[in-house]
């Protein structure tokens, strides 16, 4: 659609209600025709920030290798914790070693299975 040039034209500020020519008056960032006088351009800061988030995950992630882990499963209490060597010589702290309960073996009872 065509429009006319407007250069004879007058319109009224839609902030302060005076009479300007219409090829005075500028669009702001709401929608509002204004005058010169009235126009602020939209500040930066009303923009939402580009924000993508916080690099985590690695693209292609290899698993560490597999090595035998030693895990102190011992009895608790104040002899549980106390280990062989310090941080201060350089040695590696481990645990002591306990003697593990003397345990009687014993028959609870028998079990069947039946594959049908």
């Amino acid at each position: 659609m065509a429009y006319a040039s407007g250069k004879f034209s007058v319109a009224i500020c839609d902030y302060c209600g005076f009479q300007y020519p219409y090829q005075t008056l500028r669009k702001n960032w709401k929608g509002f025709m204004v005058c010169p006088e009235d126009y602020e351009p939209k500040s930066p800061q009303i923009e939402p920030l580009n924000y993508r988030g916080d690099a985590i995950a690695l693209r292609d992630p290899r698993t560490d290798r597999s090595e035998p882990y030693n895990v102190y499963v011992g009895i608790a209490g104040i002899f549980g914790y106390n280990s062989i060597g310090s941080a201060s010589d350089g040695t590696n702290m481990q645990p002591l070693p306990v003697q593990p309960p003397v345990v009687g073996l014993g028959r609870v009872g028998t079990v069947t299975v039946v594959i049908t």
